[in-house]
């Protein structure tokens, strides 16, 4: 469907109010009539937007959250040029995750959406993409100047590090607590170095 600009505000503005609602009540609590009355949207304005109903909603919240979670680490994870760069996205991303804690709004959609289904996997999969490529990005910028250990293929090494995190803040969500994905972090940036 082609919108035009009012109809892509609009089209945001319901995502965006949706994505406040399932932060509220949670997803299953969360009713498409709960979503109309927070966005002041009619029922033929809701399934003119969104035809396929509260899935494909879902989907559209679970794409917003996916693109905030790298929205958060900006600008720190676009400007990794030097190990100053990198603790401070380091400190942006423990911040984050620490201060949300066992709540991740973008976990919360896709366990309701289900993991396995092809809409799910493809935003997982454009998110890691996207974020392996501002990792392999900022490695490349080091390796340039020196500063990493030759030999170390900087994709590969991106590819660790972003496990790493996410292995950390799966223990985050599981525990409520950071020191994982701290300790992930710390490691996995020290063995960078040259």
């Amino acid at each position: 469907m082609t919108l035009t600009r009012k109809g892509e505000a609009t089209r945001q503005r319901i995502v965006e109010g949706a994505a406040e609602v399932i932060r509220e009540r949670g997803v299953l609590a969360t009713t498409l009539d709960d979503v109309r009355a927070q966005t002041a949207t009619s029922k033929s304005q809701l399934f003119h937007y969104f035809p396929d109903g509260k899935e494909e909603l879902l989907l559209a919240v679970a794409r917003w959250e996916a693109d905030r979670v790298l929205e958060v680490q900006q600008p720190s994870l676009g400007t990794l040029r030097t190990w100053d760069d990198f603790r401070t996205w380091q400190k942006v991303v423990l911040g984050h995750y620490t201060e949300q804690g066992k709540h991740c709004p973008l976990n919360v959609v896709m366990s309701q959406i289900g993991r396995n289904t092809p809409g799910a996997q493809a935003v997982v999969t454009q998110l890691m993409q996207r974020w392996l490529g501002e990792l392999t990005a900022g490695i490349e910028n080091l390796r340039a100047a020196g500063e990493i250990r030759p030999g170390l293929d900087p994709k590969q090494a991106a590819s660790a590090l972003l496990a790493g995190v996410q292995g950390g803040v799966l223990m985050l969500l599981t525990t409520g607590e950071a020191e994982h994905l701290e300790a992930a972090l710390e490691v996995g940036i020290a063995g960078l170095r040259a």
